[in-house]
C-alpha cells in the first residue's frame, strides 16, 4: 500500500530515511535469509493510515534478530516549518501487547521509494491487528486512535471483538482487565460507527 494521501511527505520521507539505513545494514545478508521482515505498530502505521497523529517514534519489530544501526533517527521539518525528530525505538517489543497470533501474517506490504522491499519488507499491522495491540495499555492516546480507525471506516466493532478474543487466548496472566478494555473499546467503536454512519 501507498500512504495516505492526508500523510506528511516530510514525515513519510523521514520514515524512508530510517528504512533506508536499516535496508543498508543488512546489504550483507544471504539472499537465502531475505527478506528481513519489519512490522510497524504505534502511531506510525497510525499515520500511514490515516494520515493523523504524527508520532515521533517507529515501533516495529524484525522477522529476524538483526544488528540495527546506531544512527537511526532523522531530524526535518514540518510543512509548518517547525522542527521534528523522528526516530527508531529500540526499547519497543510487542511481547507485551494483546497480539493476535496472526498478526505477522496478516500484515500490509507498506512501499517506500529507494527501499528495495526484496531486502527489507516494511510491513504495517493492519488496521484491526492495529487496535488490538492497543488494548492491553489502552491510555487515552490508544483511545484516541481506536477512534480514528473506526471513524475513517478500518475497523468495526465486532471484528474487533472477535479478533481481541483469539488474541487473548494466547495471553497468559490475569485477563479481567483486559477483557474490560475490549468491551469498553468496542463500546466506542460501536458509538463512533453510529455517529459517521449518517
Amino acid at each position: 500500500m501507498r500512504p495516505d494521501p492526508n500523510a506528511r511527505a516530510e514525515y513519510v520521507e523521514a520514515f524512508r530515511e530510517i528504512a533506508a539505513r536499516i535496508a543498508a545494514a543488512i546489504a550483507g545478508v544471504p539472499a537465502a535469509a531475505l527478506p528481513i521482515r519489519m512490522y510497524v505498530a504505534g502511531g506510525a502505521a497510525l499515520h500511514f493510515y490515516t494520515g493523523e497523529r504524527v508520532s515521533e517514534d517507529i515501533d516495529a519489530v524484525f522477522s529476524r534478530r538483526i544488528a540495527l544501526p546506531e544512527d537511526l533517527e532523522v531530524s526535518y521539518r514540518d510543512a509548518d516549518g517547525a522542527a521534528r525528530l523522528l526516530y527508531f525505538d529500540r526499547q519497543y517489543s510487542d511481547t507485551l501487547a494483546l497480539m493476535h497470533e496472526d498478526a505477522h501474517k496478516d500484515s500490509v506490504p507498506l512501499s517506500l521509494t529507494g527501499v528495495d522491499g526484496h531486502r527489507l519488507d516494511v510491513r504495517l499491522l493492519s488496521p484491526l491487528d492495529l487496535a488490538v495491540s492497543k488494548l492491553s495499555r489502552f491510555s487515552e492516546q490508544d483511545r484516541d486512535d481506536i477512534i480514528t480507525l473506526a471513524r475513517r471506516k478500518l475497523i468495526k466493532a465486532a471484528a474487533l471483538r472477535s479478533r481481541a478474543e483469539q488474541a487473548l487466548g494466547g495471553y497468559v496472566g490475569s485477563t479481567e482487565r483486559i477483557q474490560g478494555n475490549i468491551a469498553q473499546a468496542c463500546r466506542i467503536v460501536e458509538d463512533t460507527e453510529r455517529r459517521h454512519s449518517r
